[in-house]
């Protein structure tokens, strides 16, 4: 099919599955997909390469901060990691690597971008449309990512600016910053990382700082020599590792969700390193964070504060006022000459453009129904939308490597798949009350916890103040919870003769 093809031209392909997203999430259903013994699927991709987000954010000094072992695949270890923790471009090669090892590269459509998906009630069907073509679907699958659509900030006059801007995760590698007078809006987790790649470039460089992070000292090591013949010709002691890894991140939880007071150890360490790094005290207070630790998202770098500590180099904490064509304007009325602005400014999170596209049962959007403050049944199925499943949804994050709370929610995919098999259903939903109720206690479990009362406003919570991120304990309860789906709390369709068609029934594999 030719690039120009439009949707409204080509026929209707059918099939029994589609995944939006080729991202961790999106790969991570096709290969359980395949290993469980489905096949008919199809992955919609919008981008021209697998990835997702680490396909998109290729910045300078782009690199995980969890580490390797744990942020990949349990069912497909890599004993070649080059560091601990992971370079962008590693992790980018990696889901290339599963996408064709696995055998899913058949399913993949890539270039496609999802324009609307709306659910058919007579038909019990979704009904797809695409920039390439349109497809119906018995099962909607959202890997949408939570990373996948930058947020640019409403800064009166932006569009005026006479240099260069561009978001963190649409960097322009053709523009070079050498010399040039350089400003990064925000100090997320992102400009940690790029604010030391180009400060030693630039001419100036200003960081436009609204809320101090915390910054730890970075544990990060080269993984070659003899930790990667051990993982190669012992792959049982990488498996170990991994739980080894998922332990010390679950150790956090405690402090996280039900005492903060037991993270002041770290906060102390996060001090530490400052005062280490950064000798002049008036710089050190503007760096200084005023919410608890954890509150916001911590990161790693030990190269970060040296980098504002440079010579060539200014933290500007006053509010930007306007940007006008030469520069950015704060509240004091200082004029901060600029060649180029890169905008740190993060993601949508909870207004992501495609919940506009998917239209439930009564033919309001996903974006209608949250109105701004997503709400699912454990984090995957949300009450009015059939046969959808949506990965790293609301309130599903547990605090450790997001590919674990991936991996339990297509295990409950499967699970939900195997029962619609078993039972002959043409349709699964979730019931209200049963979303209502986990909502309530993810709600009461979050109360006390660090990222609601640590004094700070971060992309966790909507515009409400509601945590929409995580889920309020261990990961290993949250896995338990999604290791097999409970039909009570599912609205249930029995298939008619039609839907019992053999093209649609396919091997289910326990393994």
């Amino acid at each position: 099919m030719s690039d120009h093809t439009t949707a409204r031209e080509s026929p209707v392909r059918r099939v029994r599955i589609a995944i939006v997203g080729a991202g961790f999430g999106g790969l991570g259903a096709a290969i359980s997909l395949k290993r469980a013994g489905f096949e008919d699927f199809v992955v919609l991709e919008r981008a021209g390469d697998v990835g997702g987000t680490w396909q998109a954010n290729t910045y300078p000094g782009a690199q995980c901060d969890i580490p390797s072992i744990l942020y990949s695949f349990s069912f497909a270890p890599n004993p070649a990691w080059s560091r601990l923790y992971p370079l962008q471009r590693e992790i980018h090669e990696y889901l290339r690597r599963c996408a064709r090892d696995f055998g899913v590269l058949p399913h993949l459509r890539l270039r496609h971008e999802l324009l609307d998906a709306r659910w058919d009630e007579s038909a019990r069907m979704w009904r797809l449309r695409t920039d390439r073509g349109r497809w119906d679907a018995e099962i909607l699958v959202g890997a949408l990512g939570p990373f996948s659509e930058p947020a640019v900030p409403d800064l009166p006059g932006l569009e005026r600016f006479q240099g260069t801007v561009f978001h963190s995760a649409r960097w322009d590698h053709e523009h070079d910053l050498t010399g040039e007078r350089v400003g990064v809006l925000g100090t997320g987790a992102s400009a940690v990382q790029i604010v030391p790649r180009v400060q030693p470039r630039a001419g100036t460089l200003t960081v436009f700082q609204r809320t101090p992070t915390w910054i730890m000292p970075h544990p990060d090591r080269p993984m070659d020599g003899w930790p990667r013949r051990v993982f190669e010709r012992v792959p049982a002691v990488q498996s170990l590792a991994r739980t080894g890894l998922d332990l010390m991140q679950e150790a956090l939880v405690p402090g996280l969700v039900h005492r903060p007071r037991l993270l002041k150890g770290l906060e102390w360490l996060g001090r530490a390193h400052l005062r280490r790094q950064v000798r002049d005290a008036g710089l050190r207070a503007k760096l200084t964070p005023t919410h608890d630790f954890g509150c916001k998202r911590p990161t790693f770098s030990n190269a970060y504060y040296p980098a504002l500590a440079a010579p060539n180099a200014e933290v500007v904490t006053e509010p930007i006022a306007e940007v006008v064509p030469t520069g950015v304007v704060t509240a004091d009325g200082r004029t901060h000459e600029l060649d180029t602005l890169v905008l740190g400014t993060g993601f949508r999170m909870t207004d992501h453009p495609a919940y506009t596209l998917l239209r439930g049962r009564d033919g309001r959007s996903l974006a209608e129904v949250w109105d701004g403050s997503p709400r699912a049944y454990l984090g995957t199925t949300v009450a009015g939308f059939p046969n959808f499943f949506l990965l790293l949804g609301p309130n599903s994050v547990v605090y450790t490597s997001q590919v674990v709370t991936i991996e339990a929610q297509v295990a409950y995919v499967l699970s939900c798949l195997r029962e619609m098999e078993r039972q002959r259903l043409a349709v699964l939903e979730v019931r209200e009350d049963a979303q209502r109720r986990f909502v309530r206690e993810v709600d009461r479990g979050l109360a006390g916890s660090v990222w609601n009362t640590g004094g700070c406003t971060s992309y966790y919570r909507d515009h409400t103040g509601r945590n929409v991120t995580f889920y309020p304990g261990f990961n290993r309860r949250f896995r338990a919870r999604t290791r097999r789906v409970d039909l009570t709390d599912y609205r249930a369709e029995p298939a008619d003769e039609a839907d019992q068609a053999p093209r649609h029934r396919h091997p289910v594999r326990t393994a």
